[in-house]
């Protein structure tokens, strides 16, 4: 049985996740650091994927020039939500914004709900069963959710693998999270 390896790459920082809003198809905040690092990070990979999305499309390039663009991959459908920050959500649809929260089948912005892109991820990943050698995916936050809860789900005790050194990020405010950090770029120079 030959091997798949799968490395998801969040795509680069953008203005609405800096202002905690709902993404539009907004470019990424370029730097010199994160496309060196990159770079060199993941230059033997087999096979180059991304969302079709601007975001993806920039940080995909920085890890080569023929990224093939997967729909799949694509960023969540935020429906009305799109561009709208959080705060105004809790302030304006308070209701609808923890509806959407506690309810993966909920859809309250008209796009797609969780239960939704959880099936489009599992459906790639199985798909992605048959690509062997490395394949690296520019995707986004709510994707690489959607592919981390469908391998550990069930069995997950098993479907967790520890590196020596690995540092696992757990945050609490009122439920706990997994946080998975990517490159700190406060302070760096661009």
């Amino acid at each position: 049985m030959q091997t798949t390896r799968l490395t998801l790459i969040c795509h680069a920082r953008t203005v609405a996740q800096k202002l905690a809003c709902f993404p539009t198809n907004e470019p990424v905040e370029e730097t010199a650091l994160v496309s060196c690092s990159l770079a060199s990070r993941f230059d033997k990979a087999s096979r180059l994927f991304c969302g079709p999305e601007l975001r993806t499309c920039q940080t995909a390039a920085w890890l080569g020039p023929e990224a093939c663009i997967d729909e799949a991959l694509r960023d969540c459908d935020w429906g009305r939500w799109q561009g709208q920050s959080i705060k105004d959500l809790q302030r304006n649809e308070p209701e609808a914004l923890q509806a959407w929260l506690e309810e993966p089948q909920a859809a309250p912005h008209g796009g797609e709900s969780v239960a939704q892109l959880r099936e489009r991820v599992a459906a790639w990943l199985v798909s992605m069963q048959a690509t062997p050698g490395h394949v690296v995916a520019v995707t986004h936050p709510f994707v690489i959710r959607a592919a981390l809860m469908q391998v550990v789900q069930g069995e997950a005790f098993h479907s967790l693998d520890v590196e020596p050194l690995a540092a696992v990020d757990l945050r609490f405010t009122g439920r706990w999270r997994l946080r998975l950090s990517g490159i700190n770029l406060e302070g760096a120079e661009q």
